[in-house]
């Protein structure tokens, strides 16, 4: 299946790995998605610039295909990441939390493909005309940093793709090829997929990590810090800490405190599932194995193709 999207990127699939800070800041899993025909992307966000090379290297090792680099432009090493992705030529940079203008010349004089998350039209049309050549737009569903206005996929992909012109690649709530098949039915160019990628072999998580989003139901996930920059996680004593001082009104200063005393590494590295950010998006109650990332992508797709065949004899009925 080819979109807008997979011939600019120079893949097979219209799928893309979601930048997963530990699940996918080795170079196993975004090199794994790449040579299976997706879009592998490697997370920047918690790694040291030194690491960051290397794993970059070992990629381009293991790859020949393109892949992505997510680089949080918040980042006190943001710099230094994308002086990386310049250096060592990477096809496509998924940049997030930050402005793109000042970054983008520099990369398309490289040919390098920017694509921007966003979290709502504002932010897709403010990076529109910066210039970008793509925007990631998520819903509420999904884990990590979705936008905390309770905005599904449905609507919020739907919004962005009626005001833009550029490319959209949609994600959140995503576990299999049904989904995927829906989004691109929406007018997406490819589909983004974390919490599904986070549940195979290749991820860089802790095994209590992968346990617990396969005890998670579809309801069981909540976004925790709503006053700061929320995340979608399962409902531990890290989250009551920090719901019960918005509950109480207190300084948020002190919320700011217990929220960041809690982090995705305690939990994604650690394996701590009670006081760790364990972060996953509402798809995890539709996920009920851990597989390799290679028979994944062939479930993927046979589910895509399933589904398609399904909405085209829809059409051809006596």
């Amino acid at each position: 299946m080819q979109t807008k999207l997979t011939k600019l990127m120079g893949i097979e699939h219209p799928i893309v790995q979601a930048g997963m800070s530990w699940a996918s800041s080795s170079a196993a899993l975004p090199a794994a998605v790449s040579n299976a025909g997706g879009l592998g992307v490697l997370a920047a966000g918690p790694l040291y610039v030194d690491d960051l090379e290397r794993e970059l290297l070992f990629l381009k090792q293991a790859t020949s295909r393109p892949f992505g680099l997510n680089i949080p432009l918040y980042s006190p090493k943001s710099k230094d990441f994308l002086s990386l992705a310049l250096k060592h030529h990477v096809p496509v940079v998924f940049a997030s939390q930050g402005g793109p203008k000042p970054h983008l010349q520099a990369f398309k004089d490289q040919g390098i493909l920017w694509f921007h998350v966003v979290a709502s039209l504002e932010h897709a049309l403010k990076a529109q005309d910066a210039g970008v050549d793509a925007v990631v737009v998520v819903g509420t569903e999904a884990g990590g940093h979705p936008p905390g206005s309770d905005v599904s996929t449905l609507i919020n992909v739907r919004h962005v793709l009626k005001n833009l012109s550029i490319p959209v690649i949609a994600g959140g709530g995503v576990a299999d090829g049904w989904g995927i098949a829906s989004l691109l039915a929406l007018g997406a160019e490819a589909v983004q997929l974390g919490t599904r990628f986070l549940m195979t072999q290749e991820a860089w998580v802790h095994e209590n990590y992968k346990q617990q989003v396969l005890k998670t139901q579809v309801h069981e996930t909540l976004l925790v810090g709503r006053s700061l920059q929320p995340v979608r996680m399962i409902h531990n004593d890290f989250a009551q800490t920090v719901i019960q001082a918005e509950k109480d009104g207190s300084d948020p200063v002190r919320i700011a405190e217990l929220f960041q005393s809690g982090t995705l590494k305690k939990a994604a590295l650690e394996g701590d599932m009670q006081w760790g950010k364990v972060e996953l998006g509402q798809s995890a109650g539709l996920i009920e194995d851990v597989l390799s990332v290679k028979a994944l992508m062939a479930q993927l797709v046979e589910e895509l193709n399933t589904a398609m065949q399904r909405m085209l004899s829809m059409g051809h009925q006596d």
